[in-house]
């Protein structure tokens, strides 16, 4: 007897809304059939392509975006499988890169920078060794460097399945924030509203490549300029992680947020954001 199909990617009209309250304009680019949604804050300054975590939509990063269009022009790329964007066949790095690669050369970003947090790190490191597009630099926020071998990434595959069941029946900003206790009331309300429109197929798929693929087999050759920021407080980046990291590649810039774990930008917001700041900045200079 075949499963039941996972139920489908929803946004609700109340979700919907969320976007009118962000400054950013849509675009979109293709990688083969699959359409790729970004949000693109605007200016002239050099492009910073962000790639978002496995359970967040682009819109969940608007408050770090918008803190950084004084120094450069922010994108958030709904990673396949999530926000506006479609799914696709896979959601292996691979995939995941060739979708970024399509976004650079499809929205004409000259030379970007990276921005990648958490899946998105890895994504980010991916895309910056295989070359295919021209990149400036690449900034990488606790990559989780579980693996063959290494342990397993922390968050089980049925808690972010139980997160995403609790958002297909309806959820809100308090029952969000039983589990994510130190994040501000609006990116908790977002997550509540944005959660269902990520796939189970691209959670289920991106989890194991938690478990599959290893961010140590790409990490020593990421070109630099490169920088690596990680919570101190990370169950993802551990010291002995942040160690293991700055022996493969040398020539990175890591930085420790403190009083934060793996959610640096929500646990911690004005450090985090400014540290990244600085981050951008020498790779800018």
């Amino acid at each position: 007897m075949s499963s039941a199909p996972a139920p489908a990617r929803f946004l609700t009209p109340q979700a919907a809304a969320d976007l009118a309250d962000v400054p950013a304009t849509s675009r979109w680019a293709s990688n083969g059939t699959v359409r790729l949604h970004a949000l693109d804050y605007g200016g002239s300054g050099v492009p910073l392509l962000m790639l978002p975590g496995i359970t967040s939509p682009a819109i969940t990063m608007d408050f770090v975006a918008r803190e950084l269009t004084d120094l450069v022009r922010p994108l958030v790329l709904d990673v396949r499988g999530r926000g506006f964007s479609d799914d696709g066949e896979g959601y292996g790095l691979g995939a995941y890169a060739e979708d970024t690669e399509a976004v650079v050369t499809g929205l004409g970003l000259r030379e970007p920078l990276l921005f990648g947090h958490s899946m998105g790190a890895r994504i980010a490191a991916v895309t910056a060794v295989r070359g295919k597009a021209a990149l400036s630099g690449a900034v990488l926020v606790d990559p989780p460097m579980s693996g063959p071998g290494r342990g397993p990434y922390p968050t089980t595959l049925d808690a972010f399945l139980g997160q995403l069941a609790q958002a297909r029946r309806g959820t809100d900003a308090e029952e969000v924030g039983r589990s994510w206790p130190r994040w501000p009331a609006r990116e908790r309300e977002l997550r509540a509203r944005w959660l269902a429109s990520c796939g189970e197929a691209a959670i289920r798929g991106t989890h194991e490549g938690f478990e599959r693929e290893d961010f140590f087999d790409w990490w020593p050759s990421v070109p630099v300029p490169t920088a690596l920021l990680y919570g101190a407080d990370s169950p993802v980046v551990t010291a002995e992680g942040a160690a293991e990291a700055a022996r493969a590649l040398p020539g990175a810039a890591l930085t420790e947020v403190p009083d934060a774990g793996h959610m640096l930008f929500w646990d911690n917001p004005e450090t985090a954001l400014g540290l990244l700041r600085e981050a951008l900045r020498g790779l800018l200079g």
